[in-house]
């Protein structure tokens, strides 16, 4: 019996992998992008479409008659759950990505209040799904994302939804690659870094082949629920940055700081966080048969980091990653660096 997927979303980070798996796996796949296109790396007989998310017709006739699992990459808020659910008399049941930002912790802090002063959340170390999360609404990617599943879930019974919370997503074609920050340093030369609070931070990642595997079972296994999607084992900052130097073939002192960044450009890596994120994967394992097909973080960091690399050749780094520069503001601030650790006698 044909088994029909639709994925939206198809050509971006995790897409290109979930396209993949799914077709290997046996399903018939509609890849759906604003451009239409194809990763080379797919099998033949994956099909295109060219839609807008924001186009509910255009959409639709993607679905078309119907498919057994629609499959979405880019869905935020209850306008885009809406949109799937009105598809439901179409379609089996749905796969979302959504975050594990979605999280406060007892005292109401999440990702939204981190820059409030103590305003950064304590969770528990390998968090579980019931983790309380934080109230809906449009203020942030988070409390969407909130929104988002609140009205998946609460129509469960029209579409079965899984919705996989997603952590430090990594891999190529990332638009914001955490591992920028120390690729580009090592391209440059530089011979010290600062990682604060000891380099010993850690926020979960989650690599894009263990995303695409939980979306494949999923798809197979249809349910009413979120899951983490996270990867086995969570680096501190430090074993990230020396797995990075391995696969560049370089040597880097870390200078150690206690505490936070001492300045917003000094010191203030993607993955520094004063307490562990860490998130855990048994709901996953025991609900739908997961295991990781990535066990370690720098299992597949080369690949990475070859695309960091590309995508970096002739150009300024901003033009490249005009995203990650939006987020995380002037990362490669040397002259800034250089005076700090001058004040060090370092």
């Amino acid at each position: 019996m044909t088994r029909r997927a639709v994925v939206i979303g198809a050509t971006g980070q995790i897409g290109r992998v979930a396209v993949g798996a799914l077709a290997r796996d046996g399903w018939e796949v509609t890849a759906v992008s604003r451009g239409g296109g194809r990763d080379e790396s797919w099998p033949a007989q994956v099909r295109t479409a060219r839609a807008d998310r924001a186009d509910d017709s255009a959409l639709a006739a993607a679905v078309g008659d119907g498919c057994e699992v629609l499959v979405d990459m880019v869905a935020y808020g209850p306008a885009h759950a809406g949109q799937l659910v009105s598809l439901a008399d179409r379609v089996g049941s749905a796969v979302v990505i959504s975050s594990v930002s979605v999280y406060e912790d007892d005292k109401g802090r999440s990702f939204d209040t981190q820059g409030e002063p103590e305003g950064f959340p304590e969770f528990p170390v390998r968090a579980t799904e019931d983790q309380r999360t934080i109230a809906p609404g449009e203020a942030s990617y988070s409390t969407r994302k909130a929104g988002l599943e609140g009205e998946l879930l609460a129509a469960g019974d029209r579409l079965p939804t899984t919705l996989l919370r997603a952590g430090a997503i990594h891999g190529p074609h990332c638009q914001t690659p955490r591992e920028l920050y120390f690729v580009k340093r090592n391209l440059d030369g530089r011979p010290r870094r600062l990682l604060p609070y000891g380099g010993m931070s850690r926020f979960h990642p989650a690599n894009v082949h263990n995303i695409a595997e939980l979306v494949r079972l999923a798809a197979a296994k249809p349910g009413s629920r979120a899951l983490n999607a996270v990867d086995p084992d969570a680096p501190t900052v430090a074993e990230i940055a020396a797995a990075i130097d391995s696969v560049m073939g370089v040597e880097t002192e870390s200078v150690l700081i206690d505490g936070p960044p001492p300045s917003p450009t000094v010191g203030d890596t993607p993955w520094s966080v004063p307490v562990p994120v860490v998130f855990d994967m048994s709901a996953a394992e025991r609900e739908l048969g997961y295991r990781p097909v990535v066990a370690r973080y720098a299992d597949r960091l080369p690949e990475t980091v070859a695309w960091i690399e590309r995508q970096l050749a002739g150009k300024d780094w901003r033009e490249a990653y005009p995203k990650m520069f939006q987020t995380y503001g002037d990362l490669f601030d040397y002259a800034a660096e250089d005076a700090y650790l001058d004040s060090l006698g370092a």
